[in-house]
Order: C-alpha cells, then sequence, then structure tokens
C-alpha cells in the first residue's frame, strides 16, 4: 500500500462515469496523439473485451476521441468530442473486435494523420485512469506515458544504442529505464527510453543524424 498514490485508489478528476472507461480512454487518446504528434486525418477505433460492450454506455467512445483532439479527463467537451473532430476535419469509426490474450480494456487505434502516414496502436486501460501501450506499428513495447520518452526505430546494429547513450550523458539526461526490442537479428529494432528530464530540439537533431536511426520522436509525460 506504501507505493499506491491517491490517483491509482481513486483516479483523476474526470468527465464520465469509469475512470477505466472513460479517464483511461481518453488518456489512451492523449498518448495516442502525443505519439504521431501531426494533425490526424482518420481514426479506425476497435474495441476490444469489455470496452466493446460498454463503450456507448460508459462513453468510452465520446473520451478517446476527445483524448485524441488533446482534451483532458476533466475537460466538459469530452461529451462533444464528436462535433469537435469534425470541425477538427478527422473522420473516425468504432468496430468490435476480439484481441485474443490481452487485457479486457484494450483497443487498436489505426491512425492515419494529414501526410497519410499510418501508426497503428494497441492500448489498455488497467485502472484508476492508468493506461499502458503494449503495441506501436506492430512491436510490441511498454509505453504508460509517466515519463518523456524516446521512441526511436532503426536498424538494428552494433554500437547504435551506446551512441544514443553517449549524446544523452553529454547533455547530463539520466535515463529512467530502457527496453530495446527486435523481430529478428540486423533488421529493424526500437528503443522505448523513458528520461527524467525534457530533451530540447538540438539533442532530439543530434540522435536523429546518428547513421541507423530511421525515425526518432519525443513523447512529453502525460498530466
Amino acid at each position: 500500500m506504501n507505493n499506491l498514490s491517491a490517483f491509482d485508489i481513486i483516479g483523476p478528476v474526470m468527465i464520465g462515469p469509469s475512470s477505466s472507461h472513460t479517464a483511461g480512454a481518453c488518456r489512451i487518446g492523449n498518448l495516442a496523439k502525443e505519439i504521431v504528434d501531426n494533425k490526424l486525418k482518420d481514426v479506425k477505433i476497435y474495441f476490444h473485451g469489455s470496452f466493446k460492450e460498454t463503450y456507448r454506455g460508459h462513453g468510452t467512445d465520446k473520451a478517446i476521441i476527445g483524448g485524441l483532439l488533446g482534451l483532458k479527463t476533466d475537460d466538459s467537451r469530452i461529451k462533444n468530442s464528436f462535433k469537435l473532430a469534425e470541425k477538427e476535419g478527422f473522420s473516425f469509426e468504432f468496430f468490435p473486435v476480439d484481441l485474443d490474450d490481452v487485457h479486457p480494456n484494450t483497443m487498436k487505434l489505426e491512425i492515419t494523420d494529414q501526410e497519410d502516414i499510418k501508426t497503428p496502436i494497441v492500448a489498455s486501460s488497467i485502472g484508476g485512469g492508468n493506461i499502458i501501450v503494449t503495441e506501436l506499428n506492430g512491436t510490441e513495447v511498454k509505453l504508460k506515458g509517466e515519463y518523456y520518452t524516446l521512441i526511436t526505430f532503426h536498424n538494428d546494429q552494433p554500437g547504435l544504442i551506446a551512441k544514443i547513450s553517449e549524446i544523452l550523458q553529454i547533455y547530463n539526461l539520466n535515463i529512467a529505464e530502457m527496453e530495446v526490442l527486435r523481430k529478428e537479428k540486423g533488421r529493424q529494432a526500437t528503443a522505448i527510453i523513458n528520461l527524467d528530464q525534457k530533451v530540447e530540439k538540438n539533442i532530439l537533431q543530434l540522435l536523429r543524424d546518428i547513421p541507423g536511426i530511421q525515425s526518432l520522436k519525443l513523447v512529453k509525460p502525460l498530466v
């Protein structure tokens, strides 16, 4: 119990009836917006498990769209999020789905931005408004929106992670957690690097310039 905060026990200040089905859905949208980091064009949302059964009654549908618009859990405009999305110029659809052995409060987002870049995201609302992204672009990840997080897609090659760490060390940026994932040796890999501090634009550019980095994003922590 010593490790639990009030947020874990009673959830966030929110609009809607459920910290898992409403606030959690909104925060998934917030984090997905951070990951995409571009104006949205089209979003397809697939609800699994209890989300699939209750998303209309609990306002999960309005909450996820509100989150994708950048609205926070206590924003009264969430109830009008469909109309706000139309004004913003992005379309959306909801579908039931069975994602097999995942948390019951799980959804899959297929997001297309204004540059026609597609970003598939699988995320779960795990209670008290807490969330976790478990899959990004087809790669298993663990992303909770608790830190400034660097997400890299890079060539699986010797020394690349060391070069990233060296630049972060030079600028006195502390790594809280790091996970490197790959599907196959020598192909594309992903690094999820959680940091205690914000990364400035000039440092991001240095990281992007490392040979072998295909893409790199900085995701800000949720508030």
